[in-house]
């Protein structure tokens, strides 16, 4: 008897519905054909130990499996509970009358029991594209799945529940989700806040101007100095996550398979921390069955580098083309996946290998020649595209002890959302435009423009510090986003001169 189901298989971010044909034969053999990887073809042993443990047999016939598209890779042991279940209706353990209108995924264990899956989100999607009534998967996907209206989720344990389900011994719990009531519930839900932080005023304006415009940072200073409690906080202050926004950050993390059972929906917005030691497939994604590294995963929100200096040359160059484009394309032979990539770049360094160079009170003990060395492991062009270069010192005795409390994230959030309300509307007839740190070239010379008084200041500064045509570029967004904090339409010579002021690392003799 010939059976279909159907699965999904996740390339990239988006679906393909994948069709199970399972055909009982006279004869002994199992054959699986479809271009299946080592974990599919392994099922077999996984399925049979499942079906004997919930009362249910393995056919003692010929078994061939075909999973079509057959010219596509099929890759994973999601696929388990696909086959499993097409094997019970193809020998009559099981009624195979609805199959047909579910997608049904699940990795199994020897018991029957059911694995969670990566990936649920976007195969949701798909199948309500392609109008099936439900989708059954373990229980632990059954909320980011349910996120999708318009198609029947079910979360289930073990194949006995999916089996007693078709055979009409049962009813399965379907999941629901209120969208939008998960949305607005946990909007701001952040652990950490900048009224903890004491002192460093200057530096809690420079991470404002940087959330205000969407730009990259860099904060440099000595140990102990406060910059990793500083970029920890930066997403406390970015503007709440549209409900566009979280669904697309959800798919990313759904197909990585990060995240938790108890979550429908990423609400606010990701920090990514990789270690030094990442390599430069973890950090842009790819790999033999590519998955999305860490840029990708800090996609609506933050990628927080610290201690620049110590990653590898390779892993730092890999980023200049998705900071600029935004995305990241992987390439294979047969294959092309994108991955969104739209992030603010943070990092943080010792200003030397000793960490004390230019410290109010301590003496650096390098050699000579060696922090200018330190800094020569970050690349030219790499720091072209960072827009804020910001110096971080120690915060002292009397700043610390203050009981005066700081301002609140919350309140430094409203002034940013005001400024990104006016890029909005700004950028209103291009709709992938969100914050001035996107815009192109020909739009900086459009929207940033400055008077005669302005453009001798940027000359001065650009004729001493020896600065890039990008440089250029960056000064003038960063000077527009200032003025975008004051709500002055045009750009004065204190938001240049404050744009200017955190260009740090172009400073001449800044390393010696």
């Amino acid at each position: 008897m010939l059976v279909k189901t159907f699965g999904s298989a996740v390339y990239g971010i988006e679906a393909t519905t994948i069709t199970v044909e399972v055909n009982i034969l006279a004869g002994t053999k199992y054959f699986i054909v479809g271009l299946p990887d080592v974990a599919i073809k392994e099922s077999y042993f996984r399925i049979e130990s499942a079906l004997k443990n919930c009362d249910y047999r393995m056919p003692r016939q010929q078994v061939v499996v075909n999973m079509a598209p057959a010219d596509i890779r099929k890759e994973g042991s999601a696929y388990d509970l696909t086959i499993a279940t097409a094997v019970l209706a193809a020998s009559g353990q099981m009624e195979a009358e609805n199959l047909v209108k579910y997608i049904i995924m699940g990795e199994l264990s020897l018991d029957g029991t059911l694995q969670p899956i990566k990936g649920a989100l976007p195969i949701a999607i798909q199948a309500r594209k392609e109008g099936f009534k439900g989708f059954i998967l373990p229980k632990q996907n059954a909320r980011e799945a349910a996120i999708v209206s318009g198609i029947e989720v079910y979360g289930v344990d073990s194949i006995k529940q999916v089996a007693s389900f078709f055979n009409g011994d049962a009813l399965l719990e379907q999941e629901i989700v209120n969208t939008r009531e998960e949305f607005y519930n946990s909007l701001s839900n952040y652990d950490s806040d900048f009224s903890e932080v004491k002192g460093q005023e200057n530096i809690k304006r420079a991470l404002e101007i940087a959330a205000a415009g969407g730009h990259n940072v860099i904060l440099i200073g000595p140990p102990g100095a406060g910059k990793t409690m500083l970029a920890r906080r930066l997403p406390s202050i970015l503007p709440p996550l549209s409900l566009h926004e979280s669904l697309e950050t959800t798919k990313i993390h759904s197909v990585a398979g990060k995240l938790a059972a108890a979550d429908a929906l990423v609400t606010v917005r990701p920090f990514r921390s990789p270690h030094h030691t990442i390599s430069d497939v973890a950090l842009v994604g790819g790999g033999g069955n590519p998955q999305p590294g860490e840029i990708s995963l800090a996609h609506n929100g933050v990628l927080f580098l610290d201690e620049l200096p110590e990653f590898k040359r390779s892993v730092l160059e890999v980023m200049r083309q998705p900071l600029e484009e935004r995305r990241v394309t992987i390439s294979r032979a047969k294959f092309t996946v994108d991955y969104p990539s739209s992030f603010m770049l943070v990092a943080s360094m010792n200003p030397c290998p000793c960490g004390y160079y230019n410290h109010p009170e301590k003496e650096c003990v390098c050699p000579p020649g060696v922090v200018q060395k330190y800094l020569s492991k970050i690349s030219g062009p790499l720091l072209d595209r960072i827009d804020l270069h910001v110096e971080v010192t120690p915060v002292n005795f009397n700043e610390l002890s203050s009981e005066r409390l700081a301002e609140k994230s919350e309140d430094i959030r409203e002034r940013v959302i005001k400024a990104r309300d006016i890029q909005i509307e700004r950028f209103g007839n291009k709709p992938d435009l969100h914050a001035n740190a996107q815009m192109s070239p020909q739009m900086v010379r459009e929207l940033c423009k400055i008077n005669e008084a302005g453009q001798n200041l940027l000359k001065r500064a650009m004729e001493k510090l020896g600065l890039s045509a990008r440089a250029y570029d960056r000064i003038l967004k960063v000077a527009r986003t200032i003025a975008d904090l004051a709500a002055s339409e045009e750009i004065k010579l204190e938001h240049l001169a404050e744009a200017i002021h955190f260009r740090s690392l172009d400073r001449e003799g800044w390393a010696g």
